[in-house]
């Protein structure tokens, strides 16, 4: 699993309007909650996604952006993001290549049935690239008041990475 000191691995993904956000040109401007979900629609995705929207302003002012990541397509996250009026940008990873680069995509036990599906995660990832927090099987209630708080500490203490 990836951890706090790990260099974040670099993507490319389409958003909801088909236009492709690329992390390392947010790299060294600003810095990325990168949060992966399991599904659009779903009560704890649209709560976290809900929660992440209105507190995007107050993530912008500590110079981060929040984009979530999902197995849905970009049509289901557009529909998602309109029929909930989000504002957070999500990204559509259908062939779950980036879901395995961050080792969220794993088994899963269901009723008694096993499937692959997402492990809710999110990776607070600092300006230079470098992943300052790895939050595992998170709880969408208060997920986003917690990633906050550890966002406000990004600009006060450095970070070895791990080499």
């Amino acid at each position: 699993m990836l951890q706090s000191g790990d260099i974040a691995p670099v993507f490319s993904l389409p958003d909801a309007d088909m236009e492709i956000f690329d992390l390392a040109s947010a790299l060294g401007k600003q810095h990325v909650v990168l949060y992966f979900y399991p599904r659009d629609k779903t009560p704890g995705c649209t709560l976290q996604a809900a929660d992440f929207s209105d507190h995007e302003d107050d993530f912008a002012r500590h110079d981060c952006i929040v984009v979530g990541v999902s197995p849905d397509d970009c049509l289901t996250h557009a529909e998602f993001r309109d029929q909930e009026g989000l504002s957070v940008r999500l990204l559509s990873d259908s062939d779950t290549d980036v879901c395995k680069l961050y080792q969220v995509w794993r088994e899963k036990e269901v009723d008694g049935v096993k499937k692959m599906g997402v492990r809710r995660s999110t990776f607070v990832i600092d300006k230079d690239g470098v992943i300052r927090h790895a939050l595992y099987d998170v709880a969408p209630r208060g997920h986003v008041a917690a990633v906050f708080e550890l966002v406000k500490e990004l600009g006060k203490k450095p970070c070895k990475m791990k080499s």
